[in-house]
């Protein structure tokens, strides 16, 4: 297994379905955060649904369309990232996210993310990373905007979830906008409102 050093302790590394036990502790801790914004957060419950989400991303990752990484702090799964889709053939990708309060405020789900972004428009020369968001989810905007992500427009009554029609606003970060190291991102709003 690799491991990606995130900051001081903390690690990017591969999410799996063998994990689902840890996952499912990590989304009871997180669910304040997740529950408004994430449906399969929503839907990770008990072992079984648990495992089923992490399969779910398996077998995208088996068919290079979707991935899942986990946010390890000092050996706790705090947060994760993953690619919600990931079509090759087009060049475009979407980037997601999630933390529990303990993986906020240190820039790790930031560090994750432009390895992510690194990977897709370098490594791999996708053209579009994609970023969806609520319009309610203040965080998630600011990591798209510490991204040096584009505001494209925003979707009206998008996405039921909870009981609610959310407004999606989709970010989007062309290749010829990336850093070629991606390391050098821009840091347009601080780590701490992560």
């Amino acid at each position: 297994m690799y491991a990606i050093p995130l900051a001081d302790d903390a690690e990017l590394r591969p999410l799996e379905p063998w994990q689902a036990a840890e996952f499912l502790a990590h989304i009871d801790r997180a669910r304040a955060n997740t529950d408004p914004w994430i449906p399969w957060a929503s839907r990770s419950t008990d072992l079984a649904s648990a495992r089923a989400t992490l399969q779910g991303y398996a077998d995208r990752q088996a068919t290079d369309t979707g991935r899942i990484f986990g946010i390890w702090d000092a050996g706790t799964l705090v947060g994760g990232v993953m690619f919600v889709h990931f079509d090759a053939a087009s060049g475009n990708c979407e980037i997601g996210v999630w933390s529990e309060a303990a993986g906020e405020g240190r820039g790790l789900i930031s560090a994750a993310v432009r390895h992510l972004i690194d990977y897709a428009l370098v490594e791999r020369g996708m053209h579009r990373v994609e970023w969806y968001s609520s319009t309610r989810n203040a965080r998630s905007r600011a990591v798209a905007q510490r991204m040096g992500m584009h505001l494209d427009g925003v979707l009206r009554e998008y996405f039921p979830h909870n009981g609610i029609r959310h407004d999606k606003e989709v970010w989007s970060l062309l290749a010829h906008e990336w850093p070629k190291s991606g390391s050098t991102a821009p840091e347009t709003v601080s780590p701490e409102t992560e």
